[in-house]
């Protein structure tokens, strides 16, 4: 079994799938629009260049999506991107934070050298973190 997040947007997938790509290194392997599917007879114009289906490989993980006229920004659940520097961390979380809405600036914590939360211009939650390694119990 494999489970996988799926995000819906409202006119922006083409969009965010592209800059995620760019941004957190995936690579987009599948891109369909409303105007690809082979019944047209319930498609809207305005939806034809609209994204059916996507799927993005963000490192061990891939992330689907697609665009419906009712998506709402997230609320509750958050894609969490665990990296291996602060540079990276700080990196990742000034690009998806642009235009965006910081919920917790990017910082030190006790779990975390660096640790933030936000929504990108996209509606979707991110928490990214830099986790601090783990010390043996004595």
């Amino acid at each position: 079994m494999k489970m996988h997040t799926y995000v819906n947007f409202a006119g922006k997938c083409a969009e965010a799938f592209r800059f995620y790509e760019k941004h957190l290194g995936g690579t987009i392997s599948m891109m369909m629009t409303h105007g690809q599917a082979p019944d047209q007879s319930n498609v809207s114009p305005d939806w034809k260049d609209a994204v059916l289906h996507a799927r993005i490989s963000l490192g061990d993980t891939e992330l689907l999506g697609a665009d419906i006229p009712s998506a709402q920004p997230m609320r509750s659940a958050y894609l969490s991107v665990s990296v291996e520097s602060d540079d990276e961390a700080e990196r990742i979380f000034s690009a998806l934070s642009t235009g965006g809405e910081v919920f917790m600036p990017m910082q030190e914590t006790f779990f975390a050298t660096r640790f933030g939360q936000l929504r990108d211009r996209f509606g979707v939650n991110w928490m990214i973190i830099h986790e601090r390694p783990l010390r043996p119990r004595a």
